[in-house]
């Protein structure tokens, strides 16, 4: 390992115990290839042991607490016990490989279709349609369904903690159910789970507490618990970054493990105001000083990129698009062999990069999304 690579791997213990043995995580990417149940596949197996072993953590493509709660085809479910025996699975074929395995947990809310959900309308904070095409308006939460979804996260917690999950990560961000409630643009609400930022605030904080009550129950062991957020929405009303530091202030109470931010790009500014191209990671990061870990992401590749991300004071790097065109980064980068990660993905690698078939297909499908070769 080249000297000024040490800080990748710096060992950092988490308020819950858990101590990861570095500073990389592999980021939760969709992969739509668990069975249609939801239970996991032998290909999604294959794809994360080839991935774990080098970074400190593995967090998991979403996992949905609620049927109706998809986002995509084949997507992996946590929302009954049927899905315990793949999970455990999961999680033992991440640890063995030596790194900490977390389940991030997500309802989809607006951001799913009839197509996916049994041919349910979607539901959410309000009846107010996603600005991207083909959106189907959802149905305004009662609250009785508010108190069932908060409950279900909840319940996901307890199944990850008896399938052996190292921990959960709280899908907050990326335009999904809990960030619908947090948003101006798909909360209008005028009871208490709505109106004020106090009371957006409300679901995802009854959210945590559901969570972090199972993990208090049925917990035995150190048991992580993140959160993740995304900073703005470029609709006009939607989310600020004034909005989002003051969430930063109180998840900041909350004893998490940390905060993830979801970005396109670490040093990446405004998505609302381009004049503003201060690092939506970097203000966050500030804001939550030394009260949570923060993990920084987004177009990260090598590990003079990592290392200049961690030298800002961000606890934690996730590694997306990295990870998936260079399984080994983190043992090619501990082994001096960091001339050998491969940045590009040949269209020949797909069996060489143990890569799901669905996932490969829509990796190659995309344009401009991977630098495909």
């Amino acid at each position: 390992m080249k000297t000024n690579y040490k800080p990748i791997f710096e060992t950092l213990k988490l308020r819950s115990g858990v101590q990861l043995r570095n500073r990389v995580l592999m980021a939760p990417m969709t992969n739509s290839s668990s069975h249609e149940d939801g239970t996991v596949s032998e290909q999604e197996l294959a794809y994360y042991r080839e991935r774990a072993g080098g970074v400190g953590a593995v967090i998991t493509a979403c996992a949905h607490v609620t049927p109706e709660g998809q986002a995509y085809v084949n997507e992996l479910g946590a929302d009954n016990d049927s899905c315990i025996p793949g999970l455990t699975k999961l999680s033992r074929t991440i640890q063995d490989q030596g790194s900490k395995a977390i389940l991030q947990i997500f309802h989809a809310g607006r951001m799913t279709s009839p197509d996916l959900n049994g041919g349910q309308q979607p539901i959410s904070a309000s009846g107010i349609a996603a600005v991207r095409p083909g959106s189907v308006s959802p149905r305004e939460m009662t609250e009785d369904e508010i108190n069932t979804i908060i409950h279900a996260f909840g319940e996901a917690t307890r199944r990850a903690i008896v399938a052996g999950f190292d921990g959960v990560e709280i899908h907050g961000a990326n335009t999904y159910l809990i960030q619908q409630f947090f948003s101006t643009h798909s909360n209008r609400r005028t009871d208490g789970w709505g109106g004020t930022l106090e009371k957006r605030m409300a679901f995802p904080l009854a959210i945590i507490d559901s969570v972090q009550n199972a993990v208090a129950t049925h917990a035995k062991e150190p048991f992580i618990v993140g959160y993740r957020i995304s900073p703005e929405e470029m609709e006009n009303p939607g989310i600020t970054m004034e909005d989002t530091l003051h969430l930063v202030d109180v998840l900041a109470e909350r004893k998490l493990d940390y905060i993830h931010v979801s970005v396109r790009g670490f040093w990446d500014g405004s998505i609302r105001d381009k004049e503003d191209t201060r690092s939506r990671v970097l203000l966050i990061q500030d804001r939550a000083a030394n009260r949570v870990p923060v993990i920084g992401v987004g177009g990260l590749y090598s590990p003079e990129d990592v290392t200049k991300a961690l030298e800002t004071g961000v606890s934690l790097v996730a590694l997306a698009h990295a990870i998936i065109m260079e399984p080994k980064w983190v043992e090619k980068v501990l082994t001096n062999r960091d001339a050998e990660i491969r940045s590009t993905l040949p269209k020949s690698a797909q069996k060489e990069l143990v890569i799901p078939d669905p996932m490969w297909d829509l990796l190659l499908s995309v344009p401009g999304w991977f630098p495909v070769v």
